[in-house]
């Protein structure tokens, strides 16, 4: 049997986990100051002089306001020069207003009136707008929806509006020192609740059965509980993010588990893969060709290399173990990695078209997964973030197909 799979009760693993969430510190209001300092430094040194950053958590990353976006517009305007401002409806104005870290105006629109007509008339009143000699440079948020963005364009056809993630992205792809200690802590979170989903094991128990223990574990260290999480054995690991009808776990199945959390905001994303019982020789080869794959695109990562070099990395490695270098089967159907923090899918991507240069404080995950149809897949997911030293894992890679957890190495 696998070392660290099976035999241990669920109440057993629970008793074991603690509340691993009791010193952490949540972004100061000095920091949000700093980033929006960082942003409007942006802002005037590439020409453009607002940002509208829709509710969610383009505002929450410079404000500190929690707000989920809904049809009513609601979000803060962002100007290169001078102080951040909202926009809201008039009856949400206390709630929102007690919400803030970083307070502000709140430009207020009645049910009946337009906040995109609100918006642009706001901008003039700051003095953006477009002249003979320079059209106004705008940016709107990536994350507004359709109807958002295009009642704004309406409204301000003199104005040449940009996607804002030019400067959004830019200052939350570059993680504070406090941002990776928030990541780090909820990355430590989630391998513990994987370790004890591992020991939880049985033949016959249900990927239902696993979820539910899973939320618990999560709520047991911390967290509200899974922010997500994906069960599959056998087959249907193939799947990246699943099937219909999952099957119940037999005897030297494939298991893999693909989880996080969620805390202060900053989202974990750890994927374990091993077998329940002895792994066959197909099994191990395809284990040990995806420890190779996503140790490349570590390796690979180093400061000034563009993005897509790390995911060609591990294609690389791929291809030199008889498997496919692009993206057809068996091989990997997708990009390696992908930004987190916030967001669990943020900017950039470890994929073959993204050219965005590698610079400190970027985190990414490493997951360049195998599937092989009919028979199984394997997913190894860690996240690294970049130093001026280079790469750094948050977490450790699995050890082995026998050891995944590292759990016989003393």
């Amino acid at each position: 049997m696998t070392i660290g799979v099976g035999g241990v009760s669920q109440t057993q693993a629970l008793a074991r986990l603690t509340d691993m969430t009791q010193d952490m510190v949540e972004i100061s209001k000095d920091e949000y100051l700093q980033r929006i300092d960082r942003a409007q430094a942006y802002m005037q040194e590439h020409g453009i002089d607002a940002i509208y950053l829709n509710a969610g958590t383009n505002m929450r990353y410079f404000t500190g306001t929690v707000w989920y976006a809904s049809e009513r517009m609601v979000g803060a305007i962002l100007p290169a020069h001078g102080a951040l401002e909202y926009i809201a409806p008039v009856f949400e104005i206390g709630s929102l207003q007690g919400f803030m870290v970083v307070a502000g105006k709140v430009n207020a629109w009645q049910e009946a009136q337009s906040p995109y007509r609100l918006f642009i008339d706001r901008l003039a009143e700051l003095g953006i707008r477009s002249s003979e000699q320079k059209r106004a440079v705008v940016g709107i948020c990536e994350s507004a929806a359709f109807f958002i963005s295009n009642g704004i364009a309406q409204c301000g056809e003199e104005i040449r509006f940009i996607n804002a993630s030019e400067v959004t992205a830019y200052c939350r792809s570059r993680k504070s020192a406090n941002e990776i200690a928030l990541m780090q802590r909820v990355k430590d979170m989630t391998l513990t609740v994987q370790q004890a989903a591992a020991s939880i094991l049985y033949e016959g128990i249900t990927t239902a059965e696993v979820e539910a223990f899973i939320e618990q574990a999560h709520q047991k260290v911390g967290a509200s509980g899974s922010y997500f999480v994906i069960v599959l054995f056998g087959e249907d690991s193939a799947f990246p993010h699943g099937v219909k009808q999952p099957q119940s776990l037999k005897s030297n199945d494939v298991v893999l588990i693909d989880t996080g959390c969620k805390v202060h905001g900053y989202i974990s994303d750890i994927t374990r893969t091993y077998v329940f019982g002895e792994a066959n020789l197909r099994q191990r080869q395809i284990w040990n060709s995806e420890k190779a794959a996503q140790q490349a695109a570590f390796e690979a990562a180093q400061l000034g290399v563009p993005c897509k070099q790390v995911d060609q990395a591990a294609r690389v490695s791929l291809k030199n173990d008889g498997l496919s270098g692009e993206y057809d089967l068996p091989g990997l159907p997708h990009r390696t990695g992908h930004g987190i923090g916030l967001d669990i899918h943020e900017w950039p991507y470890l994929v073959g078209n993204d050219d965005t240069l590698l610079d400190v404080g970027m985190c990414f995950s490493n997951e360049p997964m195998i599937c092989v149809p009919n028979e199984f897949g394997i997913r190894l997911e860690d996240h690294f973030y970049m130093t001026t030293q280079g790469a750094k894992w948050f977490t450790q890679p699995s050890h082995s197909i026998d050891d995944p957890f590292g759990l016989n190495l003393d």
